[in-house]
């Protein structure tokens, strides 16, 4: 009686030992899948990189709200097929970016296995192999068609200018690294396209119209935002240099570049000065001053490290800020300019 209550607990324990190790092995299983697709996730989103898109949403945001406070017209869905057109074309741009310049070796240099930010060196997902150049090659080109497929539904009910306009953005952003960079004009196409282009094409599609008063005010942004992509290009010098990618910074070198960004981010305040003298932009456009602090603050940073990546980060972190910043406070201008003007 011993011996079989003895063997038929062995065969329960060890009927449930199995039992146990299979659901455990379907738990850990189902954990790794979860984790996967986590990863995939946030592979893509950095692939994309979206922490950077303020750099699209405000000026499609400041073309809309000074068609709403300029001429008083505004439809939210036509602003969300534009946002989210704009917003393709900057992810598109973004990974062929990173396609060509894997594909060119630029980004497999040695300087990005000694320090890398987010700021330079492109997403690093294929030098890592995270992504395959194949998918993010897809993934680009399928961003730039979704753009074009809402441009020309735009175009057909605002006009034939949208497709102009998204021409040459989508043109722009897929040569950028193959023809425009590499002689020297990467950063006036950006400049031109996330300035005037934006802000222009945001308005256009609120108002069928073509006005001098948003390619002014799009000027500060587009100086900023050339700016931001100086500044970014700086650590990029060796690696740029060494693929033949002559960009501003490779043409001019660090030093005489972090001189031109000082210039760039101090004309944008001189810009929009000179819109509101001109009663171009509106008196309350000088709020923009507000950032002033910070701007001269990122370009001492910038022309005393320039040399030195790990403490250039604050540089390239502060004229990202001064951007979102000065883009938030001229769409504020305009608003506060309609109430004003409704009193």
């Amino acid at each position: 009686m011993r011996i079989g209550f003895h063997n038929s607990s062995r065969k329960d324990k060890l009927a449930e030992s199995r039992t146990t190790f299979r659901v455990t092995s379907r738990e850990r299983r189902l954990s790794e899948k979860s984790g996967n697709k986590r990863d995939t996730i946030r592979n893509w989103i950095r692939e994309l990189r979206a922490p950077f898109f303020p750099a699209t949403i405000v000026p499609v945001v400041l073309g809309a709200t000074m068609a709403w406070s300029l001429e008083g017209r505004f439809d939210a869905t036509y602003f969300t097929l534009t946002l989210i057109a704009a917003l393709c074309l900057h992810a598109g741009t973004n990974m062929i970016n990173d396609y060509f310049d894997f594909k060119s070796g630029c980004d497999l240099h040695p300087t990005y296995k000694e320090f890398w930010a987010p700021f330079f060196g492109g997403s690093r997902l294929l030098p890592d192999g995270a992504l395959t150049p194949r998918d993010v090659y897809i993934a680009s080109v399928s961003c730039f068609a979704l753009s074009g497929i809402i441009s020309g539904y735009l175009a057909i009910e605002k006009g034939p200018v949208i497709i102009l306009l998204g021409v040459i953005g989508v043109l722009s952003g897929y040569l950028y690294v193959t023809q425009l960079a590499p002689r020297g004009v990467g950063e006036i196409f950006v400049g031109l396209n996330f300035g005037p282009l934006m802000v222009l094409g945001s308005y256009y599609v609120q108002t069928q119209m073509i006005s001098l008063k948003p390619l002014v005010a799009s000027i500060p942004l587009g100086l900023l935002i050339t700016a931001v992509l100086l500044i970014n290009e700086v650590p990029d010098y060796d690696a740029d240099k060494s693929v033949g990618k002559s960009t501003l910074v490779v043409r001019l070198g660090r030093r005489r570049a972090a001189s031109v960004y000082g210039i760039l981010m101090l004309s944008s305040y001189g810009a929009t000065l000179l819109g509101s003298a001109f009663s171009l932009m509106p008196i309350t456009a000088l709020l923009a001053f507000f950032t002033t602090p910070m701007a001269l603050r990122v370009v001492y940073l910038a022309r005393k490290n320039y040399d030195h990546p790990r403490k250039l980060i604050p540089a390239n972190v502060g004229t990202i800020l001064v951007h979102l910043f000065t883009g938030i406070l001229l769409c504020k201008a305009y608003v506060v300019t309609r109430y004003i003007a409704g009193l």
